[in-house]
């Protein structure tokens, strides 16, 4: 099977992210990631831009072992000669030398004629290929996809007599469409002489979202080198993303009949480094490597996964370096994911168990963006526990504040009807258990009460545990819910349902 070169640039153009600068050792750090990921080229650095980009360079390219390292280069002798001294440790040193094309370039930022930046391109390709052991040689004319067909053949059939053994076609600017970029290569293909004698590699920015597709179009055309970066990053709305690429073509065997070198168990890994070095965070939709990107919430979707994986995932999580399928359980999560994860849990529920655990759920899940383990398993304690329930919670109100005297009125059931009850209290909580005292008709002693938040944020489970006693008798009660004055009279029902069934009045 033919296979594509992944050129990985997230040292180079992805860290020209605003925000996103690296030092010596963050960069070699991704570079050794790079490596055991399985990229065949690193693109290192812009050695003449800063001392510190230079050093870069120069200490990944003397680190590397397997992977080709490159620098990049202007069509200006003090780049070359500077990039040369940066890649020259390599085991397998490139440069990669750039000149746009394109007429607005041309006219505005170089003010050359073509024929100046023919010569330019040839001269500059011819000097960085007399540098000692640097045989590969890289040439992009940038804004490819802007620049005049005609004269953009010319230059790339100039630059393959001069020596460049890799011609990367730019999409600088991110203005080209999957359709026209593709034919933009073909017609490379079909109109320069000696492109066989070179590889043609693409470069896509994301500025309209189309870094990715445009890439794919132009390996469907001929390109065998991809230029990309780990999570897209890179200048403005960034680059050709390494990972969608890969598993693109790694998922799709039907329609490219192509391969990788890279190792796609490492892919999460790579990101998650990328990421943490760089302080750009990777949304959460992201495709491949994305918080979400194995994450599912639709009862129907979970219904699916849980009878055949295929039915709504085409990558297998573990084939990236996830761990596993992730079931969100949410408000849209149906009973099979919820009992299916209970399981998972380690509890054995009866149908009718399933049933009301799911009731509650549900509940909890139209408070909650995300119902997690700990609130499942605070669900099931909660409501499913083995004692008979005496008195059960119908309603309650309170007033409370820091100008009025705290009051409740609470209703329980109690032998098939409502009773209602109402008192004041030292705190709203308080209020409440004095109600219920009312309608149970009994005053135990509260010999403790907690309250902890079972998960994170502010929308998290309370928990409130509770001991009462009644003479010698003591009982233990829980109560869960987003309210904590909820959560406090579900306790203490609880527990008064465990205290009346032993008997007591």
């Amino acid at each position: 099977m033919d296979r594509i070169i992944i050129f990985d640039t997230t040292l180079r153009d992805g860290e020209q992210s605003p925000g996103a600068s690296l030092n010596n050792k963050e960069k070699l750090e991704i570079a050794k990631q790079l490596e055991e990921l399985g990229v065949d080229i690193i693109e290192a650095g812009f050695p003449v831009s800063s001392p510190g980009d230079f050093q870069g360079t120069k200490s990944v390219a003397k680190e590397i072992k397997k992977a080709g390292v490159c620098a990049l280069a202007r069509a200006v002798k003090k780049d070359i000669d500077v990039a040369y001294e940066a890649v020259k440790y390599a085991r397998h040193p490139r440069i990669h030398v750039f000149l746009a094309t394109s007429k607005i370039h041309m006219k505005y930022k170089l003010k050359k004629a073509e024929s100046e930046i023919l010569k330019t391109a040839v001269w500059a390709v011819k000097y960085a290929k007399r540098k000692r052991n640097v045989k590969d040689i890289e040439f992009s004319p940038e804004d490819a996809s802007r620049t005049e067909k005609g004269f953009l053949y010319n230059v790339v059939e100039a630059v393959i007599d001069a020596g460049a053994t890799t011609i990367n076609i730019p999409d600088t600017v991110g203005y080209a469409t999957p359709y026209e970029f593709g034919a933009l290569i073909r017609g490379i293909r079909e109109n320069v002489s000696n492109i066989h004698e070179a590889v043609i590699s693409v470069h896509c920015h994301n500025d309209l979202g189309l870094g990715v597709s445009n890439s794919l179009a132009a390996v469907l055309n001929g390109a065998r080198q991809i230029e990309c970066t780990v999570n897209g990053i890179g200048e403005r709305a960034g680059n050709a993303s390494l990972e969608e690429i890969v598993m693109a073509v790694a998922t799709r065997k039907d329609i490219f009949g192509l391969k990788t070198g890279v190792k796609t168990k490492r892919i999460y890994k790579t990101s998650r480094l990328v990421s943490k070095l760089t302080g750009i965070p990777v949304q959460p939709n992201k495709a491949i490597v994305g918080a979400n990107a194995f994450a599912h919430e639709a009862g129907i979707h979970q219904d699916g996964l849980l009878k055949e994986s295929r039915t709504y995932e085409i990558i297998k999580p573990q084939d990236v370096g996830f761990e596993e399928t992730k079931f969100v359980l949410g408000k849209h999560s149906g009973r099979h994911a919820l009992k299916a994860k209970l399981k998972k849990l380690g509890y054995a529920l009866t149908d009718k168990q399933i049933g009301s655990a799911f009731t509650r759920f549900k509940k909890l899940a139209d408070k909650k963006k995300e119902v997690f383990d700990e609130d499942l398993a605070t669900i099931v304690e909660d409501e499913i526990g083995t004692t008979r329930e005496i008195y059960k919670l119908i309603s309650f109100y309170i007033l409370s504040g820091n100008k009025v005297t705290p009051s409740a009125t609470v209703t329980l059931k109690y032998k098939g009807k409502n009773v209602t009850a109402n008192s004041t209290g030292d705190g709203p909580v308080d209020a409440c258990y004095k109600a219920m005292e009312k309608i149970a008709g009994i005053k135990p002693k509260l010999e403790s009460y907690n309250l902890s938040a079972v998960t994170a944020g502010k929308d998290a489970l309370g928990e409130v545990l509770v001991r009462m006693r009644i003479e010698s008798d003591a009982a233990n009660g829980r109560g869960a819910s987003t309210d904590v004055i909820e959560a406090s009279i579900k306790a203490y029902i609880n527990a008064l349902n465990k205290i009346k069934g032993l008997g007591k009045k």
